[in-house]
């Protein structure tokens, strides 16, 4: 065997750390503003590791003790015909997966609380600087995902293989499977991670704007607003460090799922039969390097150059030459003639084929994405007509719009399934979605730079800078909304190709061969996942509700009780809106996560793997079509409140900031806040973490409920 080719995936995966520690330097090297612009970014940063320290001690003792669930699991294994307990192993995994996932948040979070600072500062001489400082942030944050993703679940491959081949044999099935353990963890506390940086933020942020926009008349990021900094704070823990976590999660059970089902498939290569297994994390190393090119071509020549054109010719860029050199790699790896896996028979152009395939459908629900949620395009544009008339109307507007946003995108994954399918049977739907994945570190780049430019133009309105300074942040903070919804689409596209290949993998291991819905408890099954997504929602949507209103109490409170606020003559106290957002969502981020984390077990130990099988694919469908519409819905609302900030055309005359629609098109985003930041982000994670713990629990209830 090539034992080399085994090597390359990690090896790529240190690669894109090695770039990601120069560009953090340069950041940190980059002017970080006057004296007032320092002091308030240490407010953000302190309060923002704090929330992750916070976290963290909770996080902790829910791994020490699932790690030692999993310890004591007596998870046994054939190897040679002797028995051996894998639990430690499986152990172990979850805990270096909870800890990679930990950390690839920590790293994002931690580098875009030096550049939101530095982007102020690069704003007040050009946009071209700004765009420069905020994206090599945002591209430290992908890179650092990325870059543990594939070092982790490489290294661990050879670890667990040499530790078997020890014991007697190469086992190769014995290794994948205690791999779950890893994905097991990074899922979890990604979960975790986005539910509770979503409460936090949304809190924050909900509170600030029904006090200070709406009732008090003053801007969004005025330093007057004492929920200013947690609201600034919730921009890095929620929407950087989740996203982190979330997209680590992701990557990790895209290319785990591919790696369970290419097990299955016994050919004779070069690489011992390995091809089908190392395909998905070479693939995803060689898209850490396109992804490095491709942020070479983010840059504009001006003021008036698109943001948002640079942004798409550098994701391009990287799709495709991650795609082209996929073909050659395929080539190399697959061996020529026929291909089966289970009853799909199938060759290496057809694997090829689904790779492409999974790219196209990545890029289709961007574009779709951008179009449902971007400033001037047709959906955001009715949303501000509707504003007119009220709140209510604008209301009715954004949830239209959401619930529309959903058919081109499930339209899409069912013909990309359908294809990937055709093409290479469930073998090819995986690999689609490992495709999809494998620019994830500039999709995380794009995606992580608009937080960044957010608290860049927070900080710009707190230390009272030029008008123009302001200008450029929005005009970056704008495009990362879209960009933000596109990342979200983006997920999700993933999680659900990525789902129904772990759906695949937990049928063969539970030793079921079909879901049958014509049987009652089956269909019971179905219905029940359908509604976890429901209640999932319902309770992320409440408790921001229940921590915005502490937020919006504590903030009155300030405002009647601390005299000399409004007039600039006394600091509002910013650590106790900080406290409340972190003890909200440390609190509120227990249930639904429990909910992810125990419902499967149950399902799966009392009426057994069918009647999982059959909340499982509830879950993926409902869960796939809320997050779309969430997600998208809150955007939409989002830049329809922006849009009122540079002035816009209703009836006739043009309609500003300030004016009762642009008050209607904020009750708008205030709603929308939870769905595109909390719960609407949170469903990719819901799906993959189900699958994933009943991937685990599957050969514990083999032949329950038969």
């Amino acid at each position: 065997m090539n034992n080399y080719v085994i090597y390359l995936a990690p090896a790529l995966g240190i690669l894109g750390l090695i770039v990601m520690a120069f560009k953090s330097a340069w950041v940190g090297k980059q002017d970080a503003g006057d004296a007032k612009m320092q002091e308030l970014a240490g407010y953000i940063a302190d309060g923002a590791m704090a929330f992750l320290k916070a976290e963290w001690k909770v996080l902790s003792i829910f791994v020490v003790i699932t790690a030692a669930l999993l310890a004591y699991s007596g998870t046994v294994h054939q190897v040679n015909g002797r028995e051996i307990h894998s639990s430690w192993i499986i152990c172990i995994a979850f805990i270096i997966g909870a800890v990679f996932s930990a950390t690839a948040g920590f790293i994002g979070m931690k580098v875009a609380t030096k550049a939101n600072v530095r982007t102020t500062q690069a704003a007040r001489t050009s946009l071209k600087q700004a765009l420069k400082v905020s994206f090599t942030g945002g591209t430290v944050m992908g890179l650092g995902v990325a870059g543990l993703a594939v070092l982790g679940l490489g290294g661990l491959f050879i670890a667990f293989l040499a530790y078997f081949a020890n014991l007697g044999a190469n086992q190769v099935r014995t290794a994948i499977e205690v791999l779950t353990g890893f994905s097991l963890g990074a899922e979890s506390i990604a979960l975790f991670s986005r539910v509770g940086g979503g409460i936090y933020t949304k809190a924050a942020d909900v509170g600030a704007d029904l006090v200070g926009k709406v009732e008090a008349g003053i801007p969004e990021d005025d330093v007057r607003n004492p929920a200013t900094i947690a609201d600034n704070v919730g921009d890095n823990v929620g929407d950087v460090a989740g996203m982190g976590a979330d997209l680590f999660g992701s990557y990790v059970a895209t290319i785990l799922a591919t790696m369970v089902l290419g097990q299955e498939i016994k050919i004779t290569d070069a690489f011992g039969g390995l091809s089908p297994i190392l395909l998905p994390m070479v693939i995803c190393g060689l898209g850490i390097v396109f992804s490095i090119i491709g942020t070479l071509f983010v840059r504009i020549s001006d003021e008036k150059s698109s943001v948002q054109n640079a942004l798409n010719l550098g994701n391009w860029s990287s799709m495709i030459l991650t795609v082209i050199a996929s073909y050659f790699v395929v080539m190399w790896l697959l061996p020529a003639g026929q291909i089966t896996l289970r009853t799909t028979t199938f060759n290496r152009n057809g694997v090829f084929a689904a790779i492409v395939v999974g790219t196209f459908v990545g890029a289709i629900m961007s574009f779709v994405t951008e179009y449902y949620t971007a400033m001037g395009k047709k959906p955001v544009m009715s949303i501000v007509q509707q504003s007119s008339t009220g709140h209510a109307t604008n209301i009715i507007g954004g949830l239209a719009v959401g619930m529309k946003s959903t058919v081109i995108p499930i339209l899409t994954l069912a013909g990309g399934i359908m294809a990937s399918y055709y093409f290479a049977g469930l073998y090819g739907v995986a690999i689609a979605a490992a495709g999809m994945m494998a620019t994830t570190a500039m999709q995380l780049a794009i995606d992580a730079f608009g937080p960044i430019a957010d608290n860049a133009g927070g900080i710009a309105e707190m230390s009272q800078l030029p008008p123009e300074v302001r200008e450029r942040t929005d005009n970056l903070d704008a495009v990362g909304n879209t960009t933000a919804a596109t990342g979200k689409g983006f997920a999700i596209a993933s999680a659900a190709l990525t789902a129904l290949a772990l759906f695949a993998a937990f049928v063969g291991i539970a030793g079921i061969d079909r879901i049958d819905i014509y049987k009652a408890n089956v269909l019971a099954g179905l219905f029940v996942g359908g509604m976890i997504p429901f209640i999932f929602s319902a309770l992320c949507i409440q408790a921001v509700g229940r921590a915005a209103m502490d937020m919006v109490q504590e903030v009155r409170r300030q405002f009647r009780d601390i005299p000399g606020i409004m007039e600039y003559k006394a600091k509002p106290e910013y650590e106790k809106c900080v406290a409340i957002s972190t003890k909200a969502s440390l609190r509120e981020m227990m249930l639904p996560g429990a909910i992810a984390l125990i419902t499967p077990v149950i399902v799966g130990f009392t009426f057994g793997p069918e009647v999982l099988g059959g909340l499982l694919a509830g879950v993926t469908v409902s869960g796939v079509l809320m997050g779309i519409f969430q997600s998208n819905a809150g955007g939409a609302w989002d830049n329809a409140k922006k849009s009122f900030e540079k002035g816009v055309l209703i009836n006739g005359e043009m309609v500003f900031k300030g004016s009762e629609p642009h008050k209607a098109s904020v009750t708008g985003d205030t709603v929308g806040d939870p769905f595109k930041d909390t719960s609407g982000p949170s469903m990719n994670i819901l799906i993959k973490l189900m699958s994933i713990v009943s991937l685990v629990i599957a050969p514990y209830i083999y032949g329950i409920g038969q």
